[in-house]
């Protein structure tokens, strides 16, 4: 694993183990609008940004609030866990220290506010690392297009084929590639039905980032 030099991030699921309290937040939110939501709640969000969850309720369940009340509840219910208890995954500090070193010039790419991200990587000392954290909301994308990375490579300054790609989800991995992104995928339990799909797809696997660190080459 040579010549990369640049590393765009995913953030929940790739550098913080944060994908579980996801599973049931959409689903507390509708509860508290009174609302029953389907069993397919949690498979319908996984591919969209936060900009589209808003829609999203209002369309498949008739909810009559603004985007932005959504967004502001959702936030609430979340703001617990990302500003006190979210956590780096294993591996991630050090891997991110090797990467420095070695001039590799990294960024953040999430479909999650950066409301939420911002102080989590701040208080897990990572924030540093990047020169920048692109959001889908601000970027008015999600990443079932390549979009957001491509803009995230385009403010590194480093050629598609040279920036590596971290994600943890099957379709924001396919995005990536799609544009010619090499990706490294990060396993996490949120996708353990799509551990084969990802790994196939994949240039790169690791349970752990530092892992990964053994197959680079002093000189990349």
């Amino acid at each position: 694993m040579t010549g990369f030099k640049g590393a765009i991030f995913d953030v929940d699921g790739t550098l913080l183990d944060s994908m579980f309290v996801w599973e049931n937040v959409a689903e507390q939110y509708l509860i508290s609008q009174g609302v029953t939501p389907k069993p397919q709640l949690n498979d319908d969000l996984l591919a969209l940004g936060g900009h589209e969850i808003p829609d999203y309720f209002r369309a498949e369940y008739g909810l009559r609030r603004s985007a932005l009340d959504v967004r502001r509840g959702i936030h609430k219910l979340l703001k617990q866990f990302y500003h006190y208890d979210a956590l780096p995954k294993d591996g991630v500090v050090y891997a991110l220290d090797v990467l420095r070193e070695r001039g590799v010039k990294m960024c953040v790419a999430t479909a999650t506010d950066r409301g939420l991200i911002e102080p989590a990587l701040r208080r897990c000392g990572l924030l540093e690392y990047f020169g920048r954290i692109f959001t889908c909301s601000e970027e008015e994308t999600s990443k079932n297009s390549p979009d957001i990375y491509l803009r995230a490579a385009a403010h590194l300054g480093t050629d598609i084929a040279e920036t590596l790609v971290f994600e943890d989800a099957l379709y924001a991995i396919q995005s990536a590639k799609s544009a010619g992104f090499p990706v490294a995928a990060a396993y996490d339990f949120s996708a353990r039905d799509k551990q084969e799909e990802i790994k196939e797809l994949s240039d790169y696997y690791f349970i752990r980032m530092d892992e990964l660190l053994e197959t680079l080459s002093p000189d990349s």
